[in-house]
């Protein structure tokens, strides 16, 4: 891609922040591109957007389980919900990527399962394939999800479904949402695997099979209370059906009862630069490997370096990132 057809972050940001969608897109795909310009454009676009406000805004919500769950026919069902309410929604929906040399795109399965009225202008979806990454969600999510925020009352991830290994969504999402599938012999897979321990809401889709329903719910209700989690939040477990839109309204209540209490008690902000710092390792470590992190002063001083430019992190990251790339390089030529 030409440097010409790439767009200047300034002025992209001040649309952005009108809420104009053709931006909105622009804007994602400018993060999506992997070119050395357009990563330095991203970066002043995202500099553009931050600040101290986008730490305590919005909504983000994550929402994963496996395959066959049902998880993009809830998505649709609470998105009916956020709407009705007036609450304006963007959805990222992390799909499988097709084979690289079919060129490694979404393959958009849960974008084509999630049903929406046409010509909604507060509703946007994008597909973002996963690049084939285990835990569920691809790299590009973390500022995609943060420029999401900006524009829209609720940002929800649905995740690909990969099963078991799929905890990234834990260090993205204000609130996260599992959602399981009763019958399908998989609870004592999830119980051992640790997926139990990253959700703070549970849905058990397709209560209208009855009793298998309720015995799942039963089983999960007994596990997600455990040692290590918060004792002021109750971990819900709701029945739901999403083609039935049966237990719907209650189990969307819980999304805003689980925000008002991390606004309440402190939590909202100090999680999302927890989590900003999670994905800024993992992305080090992605890149240049435990050496790399090393470079850096280790995770410590990352954490560190993160909590004092709070307001602009991406561009401390990249600071960071040319930082690492110029002693990658002077170590490179002194060993030769």
């Amino acid at each position: 891609m030409a440097h010409a057809s790439l767009p200047d972050p300034e002025l992209l940001a001040s649309r952005i922040l009108r809420r104009e969608r053709a931006a909105v897109a622009s804007g994602l795909n400018l993060l999506d591109n992997r070119l050395a310009e357009a990563r330095m454009r991203a970066v002043r676009l995202l500099a553009c957007l931050s600040g101290e406000r986008w730490l305590n805004e919005g909504h983000l919500i994550g929402v994963t389980g496996p395959p066959g769950a049902g998880k993009s026919s809830l998505v649709s069902a609470m998105i009916r919900e956020w709407r009705a309410s007036g609450r304006t929604v963007g959805v990222l929906a992390v799909d499988p990527s097709s084979r690289p040399e079919l060129g490694g795109g979404a393959l958009l399965g849960d974008r084509i399962r999630i049903k929406t009225p046409l010509n909604d202008d507060g509703l946007f979806i994008r597909s973002l394939a996963n690049r084939n990454q285990l835990g569920g969600v691809a790299s590009e999510v973390w500022p995609m999800s943060w420029l999401m925020l900006v524009c829209f009352d609720v940002v929800v991830i649905e995740t690909v479904g990969v099963g078991q290994t799929e905890i990234d969504i834990a260090e993205i999402g204000d609130t996260v949402c599992y959602v399981a599938q009763p019958a399908s012999g998989d609870t004592i897979q999830y119980l051992k695997s640790g997926i139990i321990e990253i959700p703070d809401i549970f849905a058990v889709n397709k209560a209208d099979l009855g009793a298998p329903a309720r015995k799942t719910a039963s089983e999960i209700a007994r596990s997600a209370r455990r040692q290590d989690r918060r004792d002021d939040w109750d971990y819900p477990v709701c029945l739901v059906s999403a083609t039935m839109t049966t237990g719907i309204r209650s189990f969307h209540d819980h999304f805003d009862r689980h925000r008002r209490y991390l606004v309440d008690s402190g939590l909202l902000g100090r999680l999302r630069l927890r989590h900003q710092s999670a994905w800024v390792v993992r992305l080090i470590r992605e890149e240049f490997g435990t050496f790399g992190l090393d470079l850096a002063g280790g995770r410590a001083a990352v954490e560190r370096r993160l909590s004092e430019s709070r307001c602009n992190q991406f561009e401390e990251y990249e600071r960071m990132r040319t930082h690492m790339l110029s002693r990658l390089l002077s170590v490179n030529q002194t060993t030769l």
